[in-house]
């Protein structure tokens, strides 16, 4: 059985190898046992229940929460060749009576329901009469009400399993869970005797930073313009935060989507849907763009504000590096969005016993972002796991190499303006007599004549109010509980104000840019999109950025070395294999690469032996069986046509394409311009000519809409 689970990995999803857990959970699912899995987001959750349903007679029920996850796992599995579907309310009726009918003909291997359609019976009493021999609980801790996203619903599945005859098997996956909830997803499933694997919570591609009472804006879009053509999503408190950072970025020619509550189901689709077409880099959202967001390629989270929680935080933060590709999480925290935390719990309707376990947890997020030690080993702490480590090298605090500023006599005039005016005024109005304004505001009050009125006229209002920002965060002063909230000296203040104590502020370097500086690469992503379009799936779907990054770093040259890429299958190497190939030969040809020296020096350097890419340059020019395209070019010398060779091959017709252009660069007997219509043929080659970049995409842009990739490159390599 576990060479089958080795053969489902690599068919299907293209892996040679497990990732940490995945094997065990799996074994035990197959073995009948019940398994509770805490793996951190992009472990591979998925992994551990689609091999069992594809090795399952029957059909595996996936009870996820969100949307937006079933259509990414559904899309997934069936690009790789596992049928699956999914019900859910973006469905019509007629569209839900036909998918059911599919499913009660066993015609699906895993289908992805809502908790919510477990309140139906007559639904519940249709999946009756089907074998489900295994049920698949995604984002398990919503069960649990001291979880950090309880869901009532999800307190009906135990009673559906229970209905199911043979009893299934059922498993239990969340990214985040402490100990209390794992005991509530438990009980609350009636899991019976499971195995509990928590993996472990590290995420070690992941950089975590904070950065304490800083300009967001600013840094915002300092970051951005280090890191040009990255993905990432920028998560605030607020509906009006999203829309104001949004509104910045698209000012500076940004490409940016927001998405928030208050939006249309339309536009939120909208947006979600440009994100993960990489039509927009950078998503500007609220924590309802949560749980199920399954980009693989997202560099970045910046958090504007804090989170409510850790559980939170950390959920989110995951969204970067599923791919397994060095990423970033930066925390921008300011002391006022602790009073926006506290005013959500106050007026939510939580009891109080839960009001004030959330305090406790928002008091955990509090002092994460103040912590002197290492912000790995505190996240992994709070989730009660003990790190190996005292310091990562792989968060700001443990790798700090920000610059340290004396503002002392800038913080002396801070708090002294503070105490003269009787700590009664906000950062706004201190800010503005600090500046000497003449504001109505200061002119009214006659704070215009206080001892420290214009005392900082050297500098602007936002200039002082970040500076305060600053001294509030690292607790030289206090924010209020009021309604508005002003400003409060704490007892470091008052040392400050007698000498015993300097301050000083880190200066906030932002780090060099995350992109992949790889022209083959940029290569491999047109390809990428360009089917994405074709194959109206999103890019990640087709081969994630790690495939593309392998293809383009080991430059695979046959089928073969093409599936020994991490993320090819057998099924995506039919699919889109051949295409890919035709990039990496024509680059490789263009650039007059040596081959036989990239995988020698690769070898030595990565100690790569094991994947096969070690092979002399004797073995790789080795007579291999009749290659697809020469298949495909002597079918063509018969006289037939580009659909009718796809019919007869049964391929598609791009991929009958992508042959004839491999024969024409080989040399093989072709009239490329009898294929292109001839009133294009002179406009495809003057736009070739003033072409000055090596690629087709800037020459399509040149020409009529009607004008096709295919007859560019025939013209191209037929000239």
């Amino acid at each position: 059985m576990i060479d089958n689970i080795q053969k489902i990995l690599k068919k299907y999803f293209g892996y040679d190898s497990f990732r940490k857990g995945q094997k065990e959970i799996i074994s035990d699912v197959i073995n009948n046992r019940d398994v509770v899995a805490v793996m951190p987001t992009g472990a591979g959750k998925s992994i551990c229940f689609q091999v069992p349903a594809a090795l399952f007679e029957g059909t595996t029920i996936v009870i996820s929460p969100l949307i937006s996850l079933m259509k990414d796992q559904v899309d997934n599995l069936n690009e790789v060749g596992i049928k699956a579907t999914y019900i859910n309310s973006t469905l019509n009726s007629i569209e839900i009576k036909n998918r059911m009918s599919d499913i009660l003909a066993g015609k699906y291997k895993l289908v992805y329901i809502a908790p919510e359609r477990l309140e139906s019976i007559a639904f519940v009493d249709s999946l009756k009469s089907i074998n489900i021999p295994f049920v698949a609980v995604d984002e398990a801790h919503c069960i649990s009400q001291w979880g950090h996203d309880f869901r009532p619903s999800y307190r009906k599945i135990s009673r559906f399993i229970d209905s199911i005859y043979p009893h299934p098997i059922v498993g239990a996956y969340t990214a985040t869970a402490t100990e209390r909830v794992k005991q509530d997803i438990i009980s609350l499933l009636n899991l019976k005797n499971p195995s509990v694997y928590v993996t472990g919570f590290d995420r070690e591609n992941l950089y975590f930073s904070v950065l304490k009472g800083v300009n967001n804006e600013n840094f915002i879009l300092s970051y951005l313009s280090k890191n040009k053509g990255v993905t990432g999503i920028i998560y605030t408190a607020t509906r009006k935060e999203a829309e104001s950072i949004y509104t910045l970025l698209i000012k500076n020619n940004i490409k940016a989507g927001v998405y928030h509550a208050g939006l249309s189901d339309e536009d939120r689709n909208n947006a979600q849907n440009k994100f993960a077409y990489d039509d927009i880099e950078v998503m500007v959202a609220t924590n309802a763009f949560g749980m199920g967001i399954d980009k693989s390629n997202v560099r970045f989270v910046i958090h504007n504000n804090i989170p409510k929680n850790m559980e939170a935080y950390y959920q989110e933060a995951g969204r970067a590096g599923r791919d397994g590709e060095k990423s970033e999480c930066i925390l921008l925290f300011a002391p006022k969005d602790i009073q926006l935390q506290s005013y959500f719990i106050d007026e939510s309707n939580l009891s109080m016993e839960r009001k004030a376990n959330e305090y406790e947890k928002l008091r955990s997020m509090v002092d994460y972002c103040h912590t002197s030690k290492c912000l790995r080993k505190y996240i992994l702490r709070y989730f009660s796991e003990e790190a190996t480590y005292e310091k990562c090298d792989n968060c700001s605090n443990c790798n700090d190499d920000s610059e340290m500023v004396d503002i002392t006599l800038e913080a002396k005039k801070i708090f002294s303006c503070v105490y003269r005016v009787k700590q009664s005024f906000g950062s706004g109005i201190v800010a503005e007599i600090l500046k000497g304004s003449k504001s109505k505001k200061v002119l009214d009050r006659r704070l215009n004549k206080i001892s420290t009125y214009g005392i900082m006229k050297e500098y602007t209002k936002k200039n002082i109010v970040d500076m305060i920002n600053k001294l509030a965060a690292d607790n030289y002063l206090n924010l209020s509980n009021d309604g508005y909230p002003v400003l409060k000296l704490t007892n470091k203040a008052v040392a400050v104000l007698k000498n015993d104590e300097s301050v000083y502020i880190k200066t906030v370097k932002v780090k060099k840019s995350l992109s992949i500086d790889n022209e083959l690469f940029e290569y491999l992503r047109e390809l990428r999109k360009s089917i994405a379009i074709t194959e109206k799936v999103p890019p990640y779907i087709v081969f994630s950025d790690v495939s593309l990054k392998e293809m383009s770093t080991f430059m695979p040259v046959n089928k073969e070395e093409l599936l020994n890429i991490k993320g090819v299958g057998e099924v995506k190497y039919e699919k889109y294999g051949e295409r890919f190939l035709v990039i990496i030969d024509d680059y490789i040809k263009n650039k007059k690469i040596d081959i036989g020296s990239i995988r020698n020096n690769l070898n030595q350097e990565l100690s790569i032996s094991s994947r096969n890419f070690s092979r002399s340059n004797n073995s790789i020019n080795k007579e291999e069986k009749k290659k697809s395209h020469i298949i495909t070019y002597e079918i063509y010398k018969q006289g037939k046509s580009i659909d009718e060779i796809a019919k007869i091959r049964e391929m598609k017709e791009r991929t009958i394409e992508d042959h004839i252009v491999m024969c024409l660069r080989e040399g093989m007997d072709i009239d490329a311009l009898e294929i292109v219509p001839p009133k294009y043929i002179e406009m495809i080659k003057e736009a070739l000519n003033n072409c000055k970049e090596n690629r087709l995409s800037p020459v399509k842009q040149m020409l009529p809409e009607e004008v096709t990739y295919f007859w560019i490159r025939l013209v191209k390599y037929g000239r």
